[in-house]
């Protein structure tokens, strides 16, 4: 609250017959100021949304009875991409993977624009195969691509121990250790 103090009179006077106005002090009191900031802060923080966590949304494929079934694509729309040590990407279409190519990741961006035009968007399927050397970054980095690129299917899986063995040799066929 505030506070008006009065002060003393000396008995002095300037000129015959003037009255000396009296000097009065303020002072404000802030504790209630300081209270009321204190409630405004506790309000906005109990009354914002924390931000909630993101994740990828996971699609699981159906069940089916039998084991050999359950992950079939057309092998004409598959593109399956691997990923390797040294940021090394390999790529190869259809169910031949004796036809692996090497790329990197600005250039199977192209890859993934060209396989998604020339094939029917409900046959278009991208694997993607992350050896034991691969990195997690490597991995981000080919499922931003996905996003990028407006995919709307793809899987990650297990790579094969015959696509690992040409993955290696592809790598060491280019100087990679």
């Amino acid at each position: 609250m505030a506070a008006i103090e009065e002060g003393g009179d000396s008995g002095h006077k300037k000129g015959p017959g003037v009255k000396k106005a009296k000097k009065l002090s303020t002072r404000v009191d802030m504790t209630p100021m300081v209270d009321l900031g204190f409630l405004l802060i506790t309000f906005f923080i109990f009354s914002t949304t924390m931000s909630q966590p993101t994740a990828m949304p996971l699609i699981m494929p159906k069940d089916t009875e039998k084991p050999e079934e359950q992950n079939k694509v057309k092998a004409s729309g598959a593109l399956t991409i691997m990923l390797g040590k040294a940021d090394g990407v390999y790529y190869y279409e259809g169910d031949d993977p004796t036809q692996i190519q090497a790329s990197d990741y600005k250039k199977i961006r192209d890859e993934i624009i060209r396989k998604k035009k020339t094939t029917d968007p409900k046959d278009f399927v991208v694997v993607i195969k992350p050896n034991d050397e691969a990195n997690y970054k490597n991995i981000v980095a080919i499922l931003d691509e996905m996003t990028i690129n407006e995919v709307k299917k793809f899987a990650l899986v297990s790579i094969s121990p015959q696509e690992n063995e040409l993955v290696k040799a592809t790598e060491s066929a280019n100087g990679i250790q």
